[in-house]
């Protein structure tokens, strides 16, 4: 399941996840990205990961169809939030891919550390 959270920055799409993600959930936060990214250009990305247990063939495909349609140019940042170290060397690998987009990854006691990451846009 993903979850819209509001963290107090206007242009960002942040969510948490728990459990696994479906077609209709990946469908909510691509929307939330593309309204801010219309509103606002560049976005950030806040990802909360309490717990996952895999994701949905379509929803992946929905995430395919968004990069495609919309791309990842307008994204600057990407905070990851997570006690999970597999999910931490999946964040790094991508920092490596992703090299135009600052990406970083914080344990839950340091939700305010990425938060401010973010606002620092």
């Amino acid at each position: 399941m993903l979850r819209i959270i509001d963290i107090g920055i206007e242009n960002a799409t942040a969510f948490c996840i728990l459990g696994k993600i479906t077609k209709a959930d990946m469908s909510v936060v691509l929307l939330n990205a593309k309204e801010k990214t219309e509103h606002y250009g560049n976005i950030v990305i806040y990802e909360e990961i309490q717990g996952f247990e895999g994701i949905e063939l379509s929803a992946i495909i929905e995430e395919f169809k968004y990069l495609f349609e919309i791309g990842i140019s307008n994204i600057s940042k990407v905070a990851v939030v997570t006690d999970k170290k597999w999910i931490m060397k999946v964040a790094s690998l991508e920092a490596k891919i992703f090299r135009n987009i600052d990406i970083k990854y914080f344990r839950f006691n340091e939700k305010p550390l990425a938060i401010t990451f973010l606002k620092n846009a």
